[in-house]
């Protein structure tokens, strides 16, 4: 199935080259993890991609070129998770999910049907069904973190960008958001995520991509993309090995000697 490709993608900040010519494939009903030290490129991969950060390099979705569409059209078919969210204002949650069907209709225009069922969906996956009406300004950073991650899903874009979504979660609800987003993906859609958590990289990503100073390092399924080899090479440490699930767990011991 066509999913998104990346072909010799190149981000400069300044003067700066802060992601080197990375090409790869990722087939519709995938989650790929990105992976690397700070530093690696990990976020400007997911900004060009969603158009937030000025790239050269082709970028096509469902196998169509979507870096030169019109925005409006690249903003539904891509939602995009940042790092590092807030709401400014005290909105109800329910609200504050539904800002994700803009790219879809009129913002002065009322909520269709269409928008209700798909933030009640959202709202639901997430758990937050039961906080529709609170503010915002009143959740825990771990539950205003669900409401950014169920506003991403209200879009329902066939490509999810996600820049550490488990990052201000207790280990529960880390578990409980890679395990939805291995679920949107099988539904046909192109979840790429980045995380810092090797082991959770390896028991949810379908494919791992490692980006180390810019480059691509590797890609593929976890047990390649995260061998000794490529690990100790980018991360510099020693790991032992779990199996979760029939899956080769990566657990960092400390620095290679």
């Amino acid at each position: 199935m066509s999913g998104l490709v990346l072909d010799r993608l190149s981000v400069t900040l300044g003067r700066r080259p802060v992601l080197r010519e990375v090409s790869l494939a990722v087939p519709a009903g995938t989650l790929l993890a990105v992976v690397g030290p700070n530093g690696a490129g990990k976020t400007s991969l997911l900004r060009a991609v969603a158009g937030l950060a000025p790239c050269t390099g082709t970028l096509s979705l469902g196998g169509d070129d979507v870096k030169g569409g019109p925005s409006g059209s690249r903003a539904r078919r891509i939602a995009y998770l940042p790092q590092r969210s807030e709401f400014a204002w005290a909105l109800g949650v329910r609200d504050a999910v539904m800002l994700g069907r803009l790219p879809h209709g009129d913002p002065f225009s009322g909520a269709t049907a269409e928008d209700r069922r798909a933030v009640d969906a959202a709202l639901d996956r997430l758990g937050l069904a039961g906080f529709a009406a609170r503010p915002v300004t009143e959740l825990s950073g771990g539950e205003r973190a669900r409401v950014m991650l169920a506003r991403v899903l209200a879009t329902e874009a066939q490509l999810l960008l996600a820049d550490e979504p488990t990052a201000a979660l207790d280990p529960a609800h880390q578990l409980a958001v890679l395990g939805l987003l291995r679920q949107v993906a099988a539904e046909g859609r192109v979840v790429v995520a980045v995380l810092h958590d090797l082991a959770l990289a390896a028991r949810f990503a379908d494919q791992v991509a490692v980006l180390h100073e810019g480059r691509l390092t590797a890609i593929g399924p976890p047990d390649a993309a995260l061998s000794d080899g490529v690990l100790g090479a980018v991360f510099g440490l020693a790991f032992a090995h779990a199996t979760v699930d029939g899956r080769r767990v990566p657990i960092p011991l400390g620095p290679r000697r």
